[in-house]
């Protein structure tokens, strides 16, 4: 993977505010066919889980209610690549109308799986890269979805405004994950123009995030965890390390603020999942997946968390906390 990613998605900010909000004209949910639309996730942390609620109340805001004129089925793989893939057949076997993966892994699952079902993905860095789709703008075949690429010059920007000493990041994170390939891409990028140097702890499972962290330490100065799922789902771990040896942990979504991150630029991941919840009930309305723009996510939120900061041995400008969208108390 290199750069190049960011010229795959520099059109994905376009669409992003071109959504579509409720239903196509003359078209009444509640009196239409039952709908089945099935959701899957790679694993359940606060930000997918929000993702996925989002779906289901947009749906429900435009008429398509569960359990009344809805099927909406949910599975998490708990993180296991394997569990992903059995859950794509299951899903395809029971020809849902839609099928929403949420993160990277379960896209790859679901569209590797299935050609003919309408495909809305969504909280993926890079579907370009992940090969969900050949193009964000015209994505073609039976995919499209809303990706959640990060701002990360923005948050090295935040990294340094906050702790200015900081040169050396470590960041942890999954090797297997492609978004993660992709978001380490660009920090390493972003970093080397900033004068800043990214730190490397792979950790391919849960159960490996602590020793992850713990190799980090002596070794850099900040600890950034960039939005993948298997490092976002053992956060505890991180944090628990920052805390004992005085480094600031930073993240890349704000759902890991009150866990605590004691700051994050990112997205509000339930507003994601009403994204999401707009494309699908176009395909369910008859638009064509493949006609439909892979949207990006147009507005970002700070959150901060001043004592988790000061437990790390930070205290946060003013400047910063005045901008803050959201402090955790």
């Amino acid at each position: 993977m290199t750069i190049s990613v960011k010229a795959a998605l520099a059109g994905v900010a376009i669409a992003a505010g071109a959504l579509i909000t409720g239903v196509a004209p003359g078209v009444t949910p509640a009196a239409a066919a039952d709908a089945f639309v099935a959701v899957t996730a790679i694993v359940e942390h606060p930000a997918l889980d929000a993702a996925r609620d989002g779906v289901r109340d947009e749906l429900a805001a435009n008429g398509y209610k569960p359990g009344e004129n809805l099927r909406f089925e949910y599975e998490s793989a708990q993180g296991n690549p394997t569990t992903a893939a059995q859950i794509a057949r299951k899903f395809v076997g029971e020809s849902p109308d839609v099928i929403v993966p949420i993160a990277t892994p379960s896209a790859q699952a679901v569209v590797a799986t299935t050609k003919d079902i309408p495909v809305v993905f969504t909280a993926v860095t890079d579907p370009v890269g992940a090969k969900l789709v050949e193009d964000a703008e015209h994505p073609g075949g039976n995919v499209t979805g809303v990706t959640d690429l990060s701002p990360i010059g923005k948050h090295l920007d935040l990294i340094r405004e906050i702790t200015p000493d900081a040169t050396r990041i470590g960041v942890p994170y999954n090797p297997g994950e492609a978004n993660s390939i992709t978001l380490l891409e660009l920090l390493k990028s972003e970093a080397a123009e900033r004068d800043m140097e990214i730190v490397e702890a792979a950790a391919t499972r849960s159960s490996d995030v602590l020793a992850a962290a713990q190799s980090l330490v002596g070794n850099v100065d900040a600890i950034y965890v960039p939005t993948d799922n298997t490092i976002v789902s053992a956060l505890e771990a991180v944090v628990r390390i920052g805390v004992q040896n005085q480094i600031p942990i930073y993240a890349g979504d704000t759902a890991s603020v009150p866990r605590g991150a004691m700051a994050a630029l990112g997205f509000d991941y339930y507003d994601v999942g009403r994204q999401t919840g707009k494309i699908v009930l176009r395909v369910l309305n008859g638009e064509d997946p493949g006609e439909i723009p892979v949207e990006g996510i147009a507005t970002t939120e700070l959150h901060v968390n001043p004592e988790m900061a000061e437990k790390m041995g930070v205290t946060i400008p003013e400047s910063v906390m005045e901008r803050a969208k959201e402090v955790v108390e």
